[in-house]
């Protein structure tokens, strides 16, 4: 049967054999347990990947199904182009999503399973945590510490689900051809970064009400100037005292109001946006050109082994890890 077949120019594998077929997926995305009729197998899988996220279009062109552990360090985000997926997930989460109109989020911490059609073909996206949260952060304005827990099922169908999809075409489109995207870094990730919007206003997940601007402000009462100031000047010195005049309070109300609302003092939550800044700045920085204490103290981190500490705290890993990914 016909095939779509995307970046052609950046093959991993074609093969009838399940084994292969689940060795160049594992390698790729994540480990599986693979099964199908063999006999019907005509597997392909290109692929492209940089720091941002991989990109590939996968067919079996026979029914399939994959059952995967846990993505731990992974998003994973499957859209059908062709055909027909069923998906369930340890969560209890279900989907039926058929080509143009559906897709599927495997979570970094749920088991998931997903049968194929015979014909069914997918573009498939796999995005780091570390990228896909600190760009939440960046469009949220404060750090984001936990996974994002999107339903199992995209609607592609709608909205913000058209232009994903619409978006990752045109990606996968570009990184064929000789003198786009693939040539230019500066402007794949741009684009990339687009793409990476487009998947957080689609999903149905814990900050959707965040980034349409509802939310969290309503929570915040009184300190809602005051967090927004601490936002939008995180690189210039922030006092208590400040802070209370922002917010028309004393210091003490407003240490009160902090520990009420927030959980925390004024001042460890400045330097939570501060680390958040410092990861949005490292994950989108040239490893050959940036130097990791230059943006440390750009953000007001002087001491340099409790600014370490203080990240590998909050993020899981060392600074030089992220300027590096």
């Amino acid at each position: 049967m016909p095939v779509t077949d995307y970046l052609t120019s950046s093959p991993v594998v074609r093969t009838r054999s399940l084994e292969e077929a689940r060795e160049a997926v594992a390698r790729v995305y994540l480990p599986h347990r693979l099964e199908g009729r063999q006999e019907k197998l005509d597997m392909r899988l290109n692929a492209v990947s940089d720091r941002t996220l991989t990109l590939g279009f996968l067919t079996y062109q026979a029914e399939t199904t994959l059952s995967m552990p846990p993505a731990q360090t992974c998003y994973h985000i499957n859209l059908n182009i062709v055909g027909r997926t069923s998906a369930s997930r340890s969560d209890g989460g279900r989907a039926s999503t058929v080509a143009d109109r559906g897709g599927t989020v495997l979570l970094p911490d749920e088991q998931t399973t997903v049968r194929w059609s015979e014909d069914a073909e997918q573009l498939i996206l796999k995005v780091p945590r570390a990228n896909l949260e600190s760009h939440l952060a960046d469009l949220l304005g404060r750090p984001v510490a936990e996974i994002v827990d999107f339903d199992l099922e995209l609607d592609l169908a709608h909205g913000a689900g058209q232009s994903l999809l619409r978006a990752v075409r045109l990606l996968a489109t570009e990184l064929n051809e000789p003198g786009g995207l693939a040539e230019s870094p500066l402007a794949r990730s741009q684009f990339e970064a687009y793409v990476l919007t487009q998947l957080l206003l689609t999903g149905r997940h814990q900050f959707r009400d965040a980034l349409a601007g509802q939310g969290d402000r309503s929570r915040l009462g009184r300190l809602a100037p005051v967090v927004e100031y601490i936002e939008a000047n995180a690189d210039t010195e922030l006092t208590p005292e400040l802070l209370a005049r922002v917010g028309c309070v004393s210091v003490r109300t407003l240490h009160a109001a902090f520990s009420d609302r927030l959980g925390e003092s004024p001042m460890a939550y400045v330097r939570r946006i501060r680390l958040g800044k410092v990861r949005a700045e490292l994950l989108g920085s040239d490893p050959e050109s940036t130097r990791v204490t230059d943006v440390a103290t750009k953000w007001g981190f002087f001491h340099q082994s409790r600014f370490a500490q203080q990240y590998r705290e909050q993020f899981h890993e060392l600074p030089s890890t992220t300027l590096h990914r």
